[in-house]
């Protein structure tokens, strides 16, 4: 098995951690204290290929592989995770599925300018009281007699939301039909009773905007219509897939920032004498996060690498998700042990680490949700 990555992957990884080194981290903190939504730095991804990495450049994406795209958003994550995640979800959540399903119409309406970082995207599938249930949608989709279709309901902790301009949305357009009756949509944000409520207040990643989505008596086209009426569980779940591959990259981006923190903090602090890196509770630490931060590249790039030569991924991007999100929130808990007393102080960028890893523990499919993943695929001899 080769583990080297290309030139053209390494070309990808290069500019990424330049950027984040030069650009992204200088702000970091400051993005964080304001909870301020980094528009400069969306922009400068844009220019850089990074809004729409593994899609054709036909359709205005850097037209690279979904390794290279884990590569670059494990660096930009680990400069700042908010900015990490508005990558992703533009990336794995809105590109992805309407170039996988989307018609040649929308792919050149909507996928060229959302590659080329010319929109920004949303992905709407949680509810007030349907997270990890995505078929206790409530959000209704009705077909009119001229074909269009009205849509009412409140999607909740929609990332990029309020900052959005196209959002992929689902509903329930038959609620006897279970899953089954999902239906997906393309919905521009500023379409007539679309809505964003106030920015959430969060634990971490503070600069990534997310906010309820309220839609009251939105009226669609029919060729906002994304794949099939009922289709709409089949496109969530396989884009959530793939999605989980980039927070997997974004949960080694912090937790390699804990680790590098860490590692400079403990090389300059001295007790008893000697550089805190050189007492064995202390190194021992280190040789873990480091240890689990490979084992938790590999699980992510095997899933990447699946992906793209179009082999099943799933229970590999739930086995890289789940682990790699257990060693970010791990790895952030032991730099504040290893900071002491300024590991809780915001002075330090250690506390920002650990609120920022939770995160990757919840969304785009909890923990507990990845596991039942994993356990369905092992049951099917999988």
């Amino acid at each position: 098995m080769n583990f080297t990555p290309t030139e053209e992957q390494l070309a990808v990884q290069k500019t990424a951690r330049e950027f984040a080194q030069n650009e992204v981290l200088p702000k970091a903190a400051e993005i964080d204290r304001e909870h301020r939504h980094p528009a400069e730095l969306v922009k400068r991804m844009a220019e850089l290929g990074f809004l729409g990495i593994a899609i054709p450049e036909t359709y205005g994406g850097s037209g690279f592989d979904h390794v290279s795209y884990a590569l670059a958003m494990e660096e930009i994550s680990r400069a700042c995770a908010s900015t990490g995640v508005i990558m992703s979800v533009n990336n794995s959540l809105v590109c992805d599925p309407i170039y996988r399903f989307g018609t040649e119409a929308q792919k050149k309406e909507w996928l060229t300018p959302l590659a080329s970082g010319k929109l920004l995207g949303c992905f709407a599938l949680s509810e007030p009281e349907a997270g990890s249930d995505a078929a206790a949608q409530k959000t209704t989709a009705e077909k009119q007699s001229d074909g269009t279709w009205i849509l009412q309901g409140t999607k909740n902790w929609i990332t990029n939301g309020p900052v959005a301009d196209v959002c992929v949305l689902f509903t329930m357009n038959d609620k006897a039909a279970g899953h089954k009756g999902i239906t997906a949509f393309i919905l521009p944000m500023k379409t007539k009773g679309v809505r964003c409520g106030t920015p959430d207040e969060k634990l971490g990643i503070r600069g990534s905007k997310s906010s309820q989505i309220f839609l009251d008596d939105v009226r669609l086209p029919a060729d906002a219509l994304l794949g099939e009426v009922g289709g709409g569980f089949k496109i969530a779940m396989s884009t959530l897939d793939g999605g989980r591959i980039g927070i997997a990259a974004q949960a080694l981006g912090i937790a390699r920032a804990a680790l590098e923190d860490s590692l400079a903090y403990a090389q300059q602090r001295r007790t008893f004498g000697k550089a805190i890196v050189q007492h064995q509770a202390i190194a021992f630490k280190l040789a873990d996060m480091a240890t689990e931060i490979d084992a938790a590249r590999l699980l992510t790039l095997r899933a990447a690498y699946l992906k793209d030569h179009k082999q099943p991924y799933g229970k590999e991007a739930a086995m890289a998700k789940l682990y790699a999100s257990d060693v970010a929130n791990r790895a952030a808990r032991e730099a504040i042990q290893i900071f002491g007393g300024n590991g809780y102080v915001t002075e330090y960028p250690v506390e920002r680490h650990f609120r920022d890893a939770k995160i990757t523990e919840i969304y785009e499919g909890t923990s507990e949700i990845q596991r039942l993943v994993i356990a369905g695929h092992l049951a099917k001899g999988g």
